[in-house]
C-alpha cells in the first residue's frame, strides 16, 4: 500500500495527489455535517419524511447539472487557467453557506433559507467535484493512462476514510455540540481546501492571445488620427498664440489616447467574446460527436436506467429506524461507518482483482446481490428476524456494509470507463455529463421513492405498507438486467 501511494506521488506530484485526496476526503466527511442537517430537518424544523425528502432533493440539484460547470470550466479560462480558478470559486461557495448557517440561528431555522444555502453549498461541492475529476482525467492520459484506475481507487478510498471519520465524529458531535458549532467546525475543511489550491499547477493553462498592436503606419490609425484632429478642431477653435497651440496639441493628444484606449477595449472584448463563442462551439461539436458514439451513449443510458428504475426508500427507512426500531443516533453513526468501510473495501477489491473482469458479469452480479440485500430490509420490516433471534442492529449493519461494497463494484467501472472515453479538451464536460446522468437518475430514484411512499401512504407514524414498498423495490432492482445489452460485450475496467 505504501509503495503504491509512493509511486502515485512520484508520477503525479505530491501537491496534486494531496489536493485529490483532500477534496475526496472532504466529500466523505460531509456525512459529518449532513447527519446534523438530517436531524435539523426532522427534530428542529419538524418536517415530515416527504417534506424532508423534498428539501434534500432540491438541495442536491447542482449535482444533476454538473455538465454546465464542466463546459464553463472547459471553455472559459480565467487568466489563461481552466481548473484552479474555478476550484477556488467552488471552494468559496462551499465555505460561506456553512459560516452563515453557523452564525445566524434564524437562517438555519427557516426551511426555505436553509434549503437555499444548502443548494449553494452543493453547487460549490459539485463544481469542485467537476474540476477535480477533469484534472484526474487530464493527469491520467497518455503515458500515465495505466494509473487511471489507481487514481479513482485512491480517490474513493480517501472519500471512504472521510466518511468513516465523518460518521464517527458526527455521532459524537450530535450528542456534545450545538448545531451551529457543527456547521462552523465543518467550514474549516473548505478553508483548508482554499489554501491548498495555491500549491497545485494548472495542467490546462493556456496562453492568452495578444491584442492587436497599433502603429501609425496603417490606414486605420491614420483615420483615427484624422478623427482626433477634426474632433479637436470642432471642440476648440484655434486662437492666436503659442499657449493656445500647446493647449490644442495637448487636447488632441488626450482625445487621441482616449479613442485608442476605447478601440483597444472594443477589440479586446470582441476578441474575448469571439474566443468564448468558438470554444463553446467547438466543445458542443466535440461533445455531440462523442455522445453519439454507441460506446459512450449506451453505457450512459444503462447507468441512468439502473438508477431511475429502482425507487429509493432510504429516507422512509431512516424514519422507520428511528421511530419504530428506536435506533439511537450513535448506532446510526456506526451504521454509516460500516457502510464507508464497505465502500473502501469495495474500491480496493475492485482495483486489485476485478478491473479485468467483463463489465456485464460484474453488473449482473451487482444487481442480483443488491436485490437479495434489499430483501433483508423486507425481512427486517416484517420482523421475521426477531422470530429467529436475530437483532435489528445486526440486520441493519450487515445489510449496510454489504450494500456499499456491491454498489462500489458497480460504480468503479463506471468511473474508469467515463475517464477513458473523455476526448481531450472537454474532460470536465463529458465526465461531468456522465456523473450528472448518474446523479439525475439518483434524484429521480428518490422522487419515485417518495411518490411510491405517498401512493402507499407510508410516512412518519404510518409504516403499514412499508413491506409492500420494499417488495416493489426488490423487483425493480432486477429490471436493469434486461438492459445489459447496452454495455459493450467485451468491455472491462481497463479496456473498452
Amino acid at each position: 500500500m505504501i509503495g503504491w501511494i509512493k509511486e502515485l506521488r512520484i508520477t503525479f506530484g505530491a501537491s496534486f495527489l494531496w489536493l485529490i485526496c483532500f477534496i475526496y476526503f472532504s466529500q466523505g466527511l460531509r456525512s459529518f455535517v449532513w447527519t446534523a442537517v438530517s436531524y435539523q430537518l426532522k427534530y428542529r424544523l419538524k418536517l415530515s419524511s416527504s417534506a424532508s425528502q423534498f428539501v434534500t432533493s432540491i438541495s442536491f440539484v447542482p449535482w444533476s447539472i454538473k455538465p454546465i460547470f464542466g463546459i464553463i470550466s472547459d471553455c472559459i479560462p480565467i487568466n489563461g487557467r481552466k481548473r484552479i480558478p474555478y476550484l477556488v470559486i467552488a471552494t468559496l461557495f462551499s465555505l460561506f453557506p456553512w459560516l452563515i448557517l453557523g452564525s445566524w440561528e434564524y437562517v438555519r431555522d427557516s426551511k426555505h433559507q436553509l434549503m437555499i444555502l444548502l443548494l449553494l453549498q452543493n453547487m460549490g461541492s459539485a463544481m469542485a467535484d467537476v474540476v477535480i475529476d477533469a484534472m484526474i482525467t487530464e493527469a491520467a492520459r497518455h503515458e500515465k493512462a495505466t494509473f487511471s484506475g489507481d487514481l479513482q481507487a485512491i480517490s474513493w478510498m480517501t472519500m471512504a476514510l472521510g466518511g468513516i471519520c465523518g460518521s464517527l465524529f458526527g455521532t459524537y458531535a450530535l450528542n456534545n455540540f450545538q448545531m451551529h458549532n457543527i456547521f462552523l467546525l465543518f467550514s474549516v475543511l473548505p478553508a483548508v481546501q482554499l489554501c491548498s489550491c495555491r500549491f497545485v499547477a494548472d495542467s490546462s493553462s493556456i496562453s492568452s492571445s495578444k491584442l492587436p498592436e497599433f502603429s501609425t503606419s496603417n490606414d486605420t490609425d491614420i483615420d483615427i488620427l484624422d478623427e482626433a484632429r477634426l474632433s479637436t478642431e470642432s471642440a476648440s477653435p484655434p486662437k492666436p498664440g503659442t499657449l493656445m497651440r500647446k493647449r490644442s496639441h495637448k487636447s488632441s493628444k488626450k482625445i487621441l489616447n482616449n479613442i485608442l484606449s476605447k478601440y483597444q477595449e472594443t477589440e479586446k472584448d470582441e476578441s474575448l467574446l469571439s474566443n468564448w463563442f468558438q470554444s463553446f462551439k467547438w466543445a458542443g461539436y466535440t461533445l455531440f460527436n462523442a455522445i453519439r458514439r454507441p460506446i459512450i451513449f449506451r453505457p450512459m443510458g444503462w447507468f441512468f436506467l439502473a438508477q431511475v428504475t429502482v425507487p429509493n426508500l432510504s429516507n422512509v427507512m431512516f424514519y422507520y429506524q428511528t421511530e419504530v426500531l428506536n435506533l439511537e443516533a450513535s448506532f446510526l453513526g456506526a451504521e454509516r461507518v460500516n457502510g464507508w468501510i464497505g465502500l473502501m473495501f469495495g474500491a480496493f477489491t475492485y482495483n486489485c482483482f476485478l478491473k479485468k473482469m467483463k463489465l456485464r458479469k460484474i453488473l449482473m452480479f451487482a444487481h442480483i446481490t443488491l436485490a437479495q440485500l434489499t430483501f433483508l430490509d423486507l425481512i427486517l420490516v416484517s420482523r421475521i428476524n426477531v422470530s429467529h433471534g436475530i437483532s435489528d442492529k445486526v440486520m441493519v449493519l450487515f445489510g449496510s456494509a454489504l450494500s456499499d461494497v456491491v454498489n462500489q463494484f458497480k460504480f468503479m467501472p463506471f468511473l474508469i470507463l467515463s475517464g477513458q472515453l473523455c476526448p481531450p479538451g472537454i474532460e470536465g464536460t463529458l465526465f461531468s455529463l456522465y456523473m450528472s446522468v448518474n446523479n439525475f437518475g439518483s434524484a429521480m430514484s428518490s422522487f419515485f421513492g417518495d411518490t411510491l411512499a405517498s401512493v402507499l401512504n407510508i410516512s412518519s407514524g404510518s409504516f403499514d405498507n412499508l413491506s409492500l414498498g420494499i417488495g416493489i423495490q426488490v423487483v425493480c432492482t432486477l429490471i436493469p438486467l434486461v438492459f445489459l445489452f447496452l454495455i459493450p460485450k467485451d468491455a472491462t475496467g481497463i479496456t473498452i
